[in-house]
């Protein structure tokens, strides 16, 4: 018989086996990665698009821009963000490796076998705000 759970730990024990789902390892590395200065968001535009429709609703998706693949006792991590300008773009993706990698093995206690940071997007604030760039009406 196979067992068809999708899990990403498991862990047999003489009183019983711990199994820690795959969406579990994306929402730990996600939040990780948010409380990474210089982090302004993740996901690519279509992903954040969609995560700002479930914020709004009350249903933010922790592990939104990132892709783990899970072994036994390894992980692997795909992680595509939005950096703030003017963060030193080579800088923000060690500490995203580093955030990641210390709570995954930390919260899952898995080992990390790598994390692959794609810098999707710059933020540069007061372009993307509506109020600044208004110009005023032509007619009353």
């Amino acid at each position: 018989m196979t067992d068809i759970t999708r899990a990403t730990s498991t862990t047999a024990t003489t009183t019983g086996k711990t199994v820690i789902d795959d969406a579990v390892v994306s929402k730990v590395a996600g939040i990780a990665v948010r409380e990474v200065p210089g982090v302004h968001g993740l996901g690519g535009g279509a992903a954040r698009a969609i995560g700002a429709l479930r914020d709004a609703i009350g249903q933010r998706d922790h592990g939104q821009g990132v892709k783990v693949e899970v072994g036994e006792h390894q992980v692997a991590a795909d992680v595509v963000i939005v950096a703030e300008y003017p963060v030193a773009l080579q800088d923000l993706a060690e500490a995203v490796r580093s955030s990641v990698t210390r709570a995954i093995e930390q919260l899952v206690g898995l080992d990390v076998t790598e994390v692959n940071v794609t810098v999707q997007d710059v933020f540069i604030p007061g372009e993307d705000d509506d109020d600044k760039d208004e110009q005023p009406a032509r007619v009353a």
